[in-house]
C-alpha cells in the first residue's frame, strides 16, 4: 500500500470523513488543500448508475468549458485538399494526411486533441491502437469526424475548452475541470458546464439512478466528496 507524505495528510486532515460538500464548498476545500509546486489540475470523477456492457447504456459527448483548460490545445486535423486549406485558415497546428499518418506511426504524439474529415477515416482507422487507447482517435460520436465546412467551429470549440467524457469499463467518467490556480467562479463555472453535458447524455429509458456519486480532487490531492443534489442542480445562466 502506497504511503503519503504529510504534505498530503495535512491535506487530508482538512475534510470531513463521512462529509459530503456543495460544489461550491469543494472547490475552495481543493484550493485550500493544493500543495504541489505546479498548478495542479483540478478532475471530476463520476460514479454512474449505468451499465457498460450494454450499448444502449453507454455516455458519452462533449462539454465546452467556458475558462477553457489553462493550457495551450494543440489540435491536429486530418485533412487533405480543400479541407487542409480551411483548417489551416482555422488555426489547427498541424494538418496532414499519410505524412502525418507516419509520423504517428513513429511515435510522434505531440498534440492534444484529432479531428478528421469523413473521407481520410479510411487510412486514419489504422491508427486505431494508437490513439484509440489515448483517447485520442477521431470519433463521429465525440464530434470528432466532420465535414470541411464545419472544421472552423469544431477548432474553435477545442481552443475555447473542449473536454470530451466518456464511460469507462467500470462504469466511471474521468474528466479535466481546469487548473487550481484558476479562480474559484470559473472552476464553478467548468464543472457546472460538464455536469450539464453528462445530464443531456443520459441514455433514453434509463431506469434507477443516473449519477451514484461524485468526487472532485487534484493532481495531487485528496478526493472530496460532492453532495449530489447540489451539484446535480447547477444551471449556467
Amino acid at each position: 500500500m502506497t504511503e503519503h507524505g504529510k504534505k498530503y495528510q495535512s491535506a487530508v486532515a482538512l475534510l470531513e470523513k463521512a462529509k459530503t460538500y456543495t460544489p461550491q464548498e469543494a472547490i475552495e476545500l481543493a484550493k485550500k488543500a493544493a500543495y504541489a509546486g505546479f498548478d495542479e489540475t483540478v478532475e471530476l470523477h463520476l460514479r454512474m448508475g449505468v451499465d457498460p456492457r450494454n450499448a444502449a447504456q453507454q455516455v458519452r459527448g462533449i462539454a465546452l468549458l467556458p475558462h477553457g483548460l489553462g493550457k495551450k490545445v494543440r489540435v491536429l486535423v486530418f485533412a487533405q485538399g480543400e479541407a487542409e486549406q480551411i483548417a489551416k485558415e482555422a488555426g489547427a497546428d498541424y494538418i496532414g494526411a499519410d505524412d502525418v499518418i507516419k509520423k504517428i506511426e513513429g511515435g510522434w504524439l505531440d498534440f492534444d486533441i484529432t479531428m478528421a474529415t469523413p473521407d481520410l477515416m479510411g487510412k486514419v482507422s489504422k491508427l486505431g491502437k494508437i490513439l484509440g487507447k489515448r483517447g485520442l482517435m477521431p470519433n463521429p460520436k465525440a464530434g470528432t469526424v466532420v465535414p470541411a465546412a464545419d472544421l472552423p467551429r469544431v477548432i474553435g470549440d477545442a481552443r475555447k475548452g473542449r473536454v470530451e467524457f466518456k464511460l469507462d469499463r467500470t462504469a466511471i467518467i474521468h474528466v479535466t475541470v481546469g487548473k487550481i490556480g484558476f479562480d474559484s467562479q470559473k472552476l464553478l463555472e467548468n464543472l457546472t458546464a460538464i455536469l450539464e453535458a453528462i445530464a443531456k447524455a443520459k441514455p433514453a429509458g434509463l431506469k434507477g439512478q443516473y449519477v451514484k456519486s461524485a468526487t472532485l480532487t487534484t493532481t495531487m490531492g485528496p478526493g472530496i466528496r460532492l453532495d449530489l443534489k447540489s451539484s446535480l442542480a447547477l444551471k449556467l445562466e
